[in-house]
């Protein structure tokens, strides 16, 4: 495979391309007829989307001065030997890391692209950021949020470049509980652009490099500590879209490396310093997600025994999801139906007044977006606000003004960015079985309702509508491909008659 389209990878750490990496995947790709078309219009999605491809001039010739002369910071943390850890090939490096043990706990250092240094409130580029929200992944190419001479240049921490950063110290102590943070601006410079796969392949070795070689350690600290607040994580595979070697696509289902979740947790424990943060000082924006409501918990609950999930007495959704294997059909539709505990994420201006809600079901504390700001509007100014908070200033005036219009802009973006992911998937669903009508697959139930119900075949994986009787959430069935147009995106099986 030369190529992997992860529709998560503006939001989180992303994932890699290897075929190596524990997860399964297809042991070979479907052959599908030679005089099928060459693939699915992905340019015509983002078109139908109105995604902004294209940067205008002023823009360009505006970023084209920023990469020229960056304005560095005068404290220089250079010596700090730290690495990015992203998806092999990645230009647009948002962070770098360096761990270290801390009075018997850690010592967490993390550099976040300071994209602020180079865009500033009210120009062109930061007119052109709001238009757009996010960096959106298509299979076949990247629309940035930034110019590239920007976000894969001059504001991205390449290794071996000397970049301007907002570099967060966090302190913990040997439970993981945060006991000191700090940040400001710095000058700083990775020394190595590390892959996913490698770097889980060298933590199964035990040959991490010393900027890392304590993040197994500390990732599943963390991830015990999310466990004990709360914290609800679904874990199910994405559906994935990957070119083959013979230039067409297929959809894989993968799961998250090890790693992944790991370096994850450096992100979400940077998120909730950034939220404390500004509770404290009064003023910023934050990342919320309601509490489960209790019904959806009840239902839930009420599912797991035909489900093969064990509920024990007191333990919260998010303990029981930890424990589940995706590779279990049961286990995976209780987590398809899990997905209705983390409904209503949101961005929540805080100017003065504490809002009512100031919390995030899946992190299981307050949180704030400040870890991705070349892929993610939001960040770069909610870093801002940190940085001044951090230095007992007040945040720049524009920057203030600009948090209440956020919500929307974000929202927007967030919409526009779920109709293109679907869309492509559904585009690449349709295009692998059009003129297959007829044939029968073996298939996964995940969710059902009477007679119909959605199934995820086994390969390629395909996620659509099946209609039948007998239809039951965690069933291994024998599907028949009713329809598969093109045109409208639309893929319908029905299920066999044993």
């Amino acid at each position: 495979m030369s190529s992997t389209w992860n529709p998560s990878a503006a939001q989180g750490p992303g994932y890699g391309d290897t075929e190596d990496d524990g997860v399964p995947l297809p042991l070979a790709v479907p052959r599908w007829p030679e005089d099928a078309p060459p693939g699915p219009d992905f340019a015509a999605v983002r078109a139908e989307f109105d995604v902004p491809e294209d940067f205008p001039p002023d823009v360009l010739a505006e970023a084209e001065r920023a990469a020229a002369a960056p304005d560095l910071p005068e404290f220089d943390a250079t010596e700090l030997p730290l690495v990015t850890v992203d998806p092999a090939g990645s230009q647009d490096l948002d962070q770098a890391v360096h761990l270290q043990r801390w009075h018997g706990g850690y010592l967490v250092s993390y550099a976040i692209a300071d994209v602020g240094a180079v865009v500033r409130p009210g120009s062109a580029l930061d007119a052109e950021a709001r238009r757009r929200g996010q960096t959106l992944y298509s299979p076949d190419r990247r629309v940035p949020l930034h110019p590239t001479v920007l976000s894969e240049g001059a504001a991205s921490l390449l290794p071996d470049q000397v970049r301007a950063a907002a570099l967060w110290t966090i302190r913990l102590d040997a439970d993981g509980e945060v006991r000191a943070v700090d940040l400001r601006r710095a000058r700083v410079r990775s020394r190595a652009q590390l892959a996913y796969a490698d770097v889980q392949a060298r933590a199964d070795a035990g040959t991490l490099p010393d900027p890392i070689a304590l993040l197994p350690q500390l990732g599943t600290l963390l991830e015990r500590a999310a466990a004990a607040r709360g914290a609800i994580e679904l874990g199910t595979p994405e559906q994935q879209v990957v070119r083959t070697e013979g230039g067409g696509w297929t959809l894989v289902a993968r799961s998250d490396l090890p790693v992944e979740g790991w370096n994850a947790q450096v992100s979400l424990l940077t998120g909730r310093a950034a939220a404390r943060l500004m509770l404290d000082g009064g003023v910023g924006l934050l990342r919320t997600l309601p509490p489960a409501r209790p019904e959806d918990v009840a239902r839930l609950r009420r599912l797991a025994p035909a489900l093969g999930v064990d509920w024990p007495a007191g333990a919260a959704p998010g303990q029981v999801l930890a424990g589940l294997d995706v590779a279990d059909a049961r286990h995976a539709a209780f987590l398809e139906e899990a997905a209705a505990l983390l409904r209503g994420a949101a961005y929540t201006p805080l100017d003065g007044t504490e809002p009512a809600h100031t919390g995030h079901a899946g992190v299981g504390a307050p949180y704030a977006h400040v870890t991705a700001p070349l892929r993610r509007l939001a960040d770069r100014f909610a870093t801002e606000v940190c940085l001044a908070l951090a230095a007992g200033t007040e945040p720049d005036p524009a920057v203030r003004a600009a948090l209440p219009e956020l919500p929307a802009l974000m929202a927007a973006s967030d919409r526009r960015i779920r109709a293109v992911e679907r869309a492509v998937v559904d585009a690449t669903e349709a295009w692998l079985l059009a003129g297959r009508e007829g044939a029968e697959f073996d298939a996964v139930v995940v969710d059902a309702d009477g007679d119909r119900g959605t199934v995820v075949l086994q390969e390629p994986a395909i996620r659509a509508r099946c209609t039948g009787t007998g239809l039951t959430a965690g069933s291994r069935v024998r599907v028949r491909l009713e329809e598969a147009d093109v045109a409208r995106r639309s893929v319908r099986f029905a299920a066999v008659a044993a």
